[in-house]
């Protein structure tokens, strides 16, 4: 239900990039004719579905595989083929479409054009059969991180023991699997130890990784007695590749500091209200996109939503402790971190150290972007062109017969007092008994701090913490 409610909620900033008529797919269906293979019981009037990974593995990409998949079992299909062609990709998601592929009652086959490395060969092992161009590679599933650099043993264990499982849950040898990323495997015959295992087409096909080598996908059908068959490709809709656009941390990072600059503007300009639409706006932006690819958890944005409030509190109930405030900021922007990472609900077990870290850099020289922005264009928004029809600009010289009315605020220059309030810069100030508003000239002043009036401008008392 939160899940549909998000989804209903982001679909209406996105009305302009999809219709209904293509609801979230775009279907393609083609007839092909072949001739018969002699040794090969011809296969007529069935149903092919083609799934392109041609991409890095991630959240998208596993995503559009549960898309791709629920329509093959709703047509249904007679076989899915997933066309490969990838270096690899986050461990995390390819594990779940290597579950998916073992736990489909739909046959699955994949035809691998050129690479099938790292997380690409883990989906590959998965599929029922295995079929490869010449030249192509399958192997080099060692993890490491986003420089190249391999991770600790506690990831590689676990991508040796799911190898292993995958292997032995499709009949294939599980110590070659398990080579494919662990270096100190030795298999002789095969692989020496000290080197990663990577098959050629040829190599596979030798040890069982490979059911025939073809240099297209209508090839690897034909070989196999499907003559006469009728073929649906998933395309991504309009909407899918919206998504995988806003997910860029380019476009996150430009988010955030939308989100921290609407949050600065509303509390330095409380009640005018266009700030806060555009952070809810950009925070809805932000994590619609990361919750529907199953990065965002309901968690997360708990997490930010209660850092919000305590921030809220800080401003406006407990003015001067700033625990509150400090607070909500800490939770806003761990929110916004913990929400770039693949973790399963509190679980970082398989979290690289590298994610965690690009994910910190994002937000944290997002926000401070956000800040430092948002005061530089506090100062030059009233001197634009945009905002002088809106600004009063006149001036009222006394050569032309205006002239001043002293006021007592005027003679207060000078005076001392207390700050009855906390001044966030503004505030009410305490002089002789009487209550005056006030805004400090620098920083904040907290309640009950002395304080003296410097000068008085523009219908308002300016003072000094003494």
């Amino acid at each position: 239900m939160t899940r549909t409610l998000f989804f209903l909620l982001f679909s209406f900033f996105l009305f302009p990039f999809s219709s209904f008529a293509t609801d979230t797919t775009v279907v393609a269906i083609d007839t092909v004719q072949q001739e018969a293979v002699a040794e090969v019981t011809p296969l007529t009037g069935k149903r092919i579905y083609k799934f392109d990974v041609k991409e890095e593995i991630g959240p998208s990409v596993w995503r559009k595989m549960q898309k791709a998949f629920e329509e093959a079992e709703a047509w249904p299909a007679d076989l899915i083929l997933i066309h490969m062609n990838t270096y690899g990709g986050m461990v995390l998601h390819a594990d779940s479409m290597r579950t998916r592929i073992l736990n489909s009652e739909i046959p699955v086959w994949v035809f691998i054009d050129n690479n099938a490395a790292s997380a690409g060969a883990l989906i590959s092992i998965a599929c029922d059969s295995i079929f490869m161009r010449k030249g192509a590679n399958i192997g080099a599933a060692t993890v490491v991180d986003m420089e190249g650099s391999e991770m600790p043993d506690k990831y590689q264990s676990y991508m040796r023991s799911t190898m292993r499982s995958t292997a032995e849950a499709k009949g294939r040898n599980p110590d070659i699997a398990q080579a494919m990323v662990d270096a100190s495997i030795r298999i002789d015959g095969i692989i020496d130890s000290g080197k990663v295992l990577t098959f050629t087409a040829s190599e596979a096909m030798q040890h069982g990784f490979c059911e025939g080598m073809y240099e297209t996908v209508d090839e690897v059908l034909t070989a196999h007695g499907y003559q006469q068959y009728e073929t649906r490709s998933f395309v991504a809709s309009s909407l899918d590749t919206f998504l995988g656009w806003m997910m860029n941390p380019a476009v996150s990072g430009i988010l955030i500091m939308i989100i921290i600059g609407g949050i600065y503007f509303e509390l330095q300009t409380p009640g005018v209200g266009f700030p806060l639409a555009a952070a809810v706006t950009a925070a809805l932006l932000y994590f619609t996109p990361l919750y529907l690819e199953g990065l965002a958890e309901n968690w997360e944005i708990i997490l930010f939503l209660f850092g919000i409030v305590l921030l809220a509190v800080e401003i406006f109930v407990l003015p001067g402790f700033g625990v509150a405030g400090v607070s909500g900021i800490a939770l806003i922007v761990s929110a916004l971190v913990l929400s770039l990472i693949g973790n399963v609900g509190f679980d970082f077990e398989m979290t690289m150290p590298s994610q965690i870290i690009n994910a910190s850099l994002t937000v944290i020289l997002a926000t401070v972007g956000g800040l430092f922005g948002s005061i530089y264009m506090a100062k030059k928004l009233l001197s634009t062109s945009m905002m002088s029809s809106i600004v009063l600009a006149s001036v009222q010289d006394r050569a032309e017969g205006y002239v001043g009315v002293d006021t007592k605020e005027m003679s207060l220059i000078g005076a001392e007092g207390l700050a009855h309030t906390i001044l966030r810069p503004s505030g009410k100030v305490e002089i002789d008994g009487e209550l005056y508003d006030a805004t400090a000239l620098t920083g904040f002043i907290e309640k009950g701090e002395a304080i003296r009036v410097v000068k008085y401008e523009t219908a308002q008392l300016f003072v000094r913490k003494l």
